[in-house]
């Protein structure tokens, strides 16, 4: 699905904010972009505590640290003429928690908690800032994460009836009764492969651990696709009332698929949606209206 830049904004400086593996990472180049004074991270990693922090942290997430090369490292840290950099830093001890990004948005980024023991070494006031932002960020996240779940329970239902309708007067009629639910889920997965590109089946197998939990394909929609479904089931009605043969039927879904969501992924579908409480929104801290 479309997102926006993930941006904090902490005592006049935008923070950029990166996913890997997962996890969220904080650019700590932003941090000191704009900062008084000399901030290198270079100084910081220069510490004999910021190193210890780093291996500790290393060992509780990062099964391939490289413990002694890390030990190597820790006994020249604080020396006057040992420098390190992230990037040997990370090539040497096969770090995960500091990452050294190219190109636009570029920079150093660390992982969450690695960020905050950073903000600690500006300030113990910007820690506290960057924490508060963060926490901000995270609720609008959840609330847009729930607002999706909002807009997936109407979007499921509202053309539900008139594609399974159309299967009922126009399709059943004509198979033998005991393929009646064969014939359901066969059109189910005309749709299906036309905007997921995967049959129901294929998707419980490549998903087991969701499909235990009886989850189905629909549940892991964004909402681009749950927009284009919703189109498509109305299409597919009309197509099977007109008598047309599953294979055109195909044909022709699959190419409306492809240009609603080339269409769609332009915009962001949850721009025109509001806040749901009066603490959380999904802007800049306005309500939208």
């Amino acid at each position: 699905m479309f997102r926006k830049k993930r941006v904090l904004k902490v005592e006049n400086n935008e923070i950029s904010v990166k996913k890997f593996d997962g996890e969220d990472y904080i650019s700590i180049t932003d941090m000191i972009r704009n900062k008084d004074g000399d901030f290198f991270v270079a100084d910081w990693l220069r510490n004999r505590n910021t190193v210890e922090f780093l291996g500790i942290w290393e060992s509780m997430n990062n099964p391939n640290f490289n413990y002694g090369e890390f030990a190597i490292i820790k006994s020249k840290v604080g020396l006057n003429n040992y420098k390190l950099s992230v990037k040997e830093w990370a090539e040497k001890t096969n770090a995960i928690g500091l990452r050294a990004v190219a190109g636009r948005y570029g920079g150093t980024y660390a992982q969450k908690d690695i960020a905050f023991e950073f903000g600690m070494w500006i300030s113990p006031a910007f820690k506290l800032y960057l924490i508060k932002d963060y926490e901000r960020l995270k609720a609008i996240e959840t609330n847009q994460y729930q607002l999706e779940w909002d807009v997936r329970r109407v979007l499921a239902s509202s053309t539900y009836v008139a594609h399974t309708d159309a299967v009922k007067d126009e399709i059943i009629p004509k198979v033998l009764p005991w393929r009646t639910n064969y014939q359901y889920a066969d059109e189910a997965d005309i749709l299906n492969l036309a905007v997921f590109g995967v049959t129901a089946v294929e998707w419980r197998k490549n998903n087991p651990e969701r499909a235990k939990r009886k989850e189905n394909i629909r549940d892991s929609a964004s909402i681009i696709e749950l927009l284009i479904l919703e189109e498509l089931q109305l299409q597919n009605a009309e197509l099977i009332r007109k008598g047309i043969s599953k294979e055109e039927r195909f044909n022709i879904l699959r190419k409306m698929a492809i240009t609603k969501r080339t269409a769609l992924e332009k915009i962001d579908p949850i721009k025109g949606l509001k806040r749901l409480d009066d603490t959380t929104y999904l802007g800049d801290g306005k309500e939208n209206k």
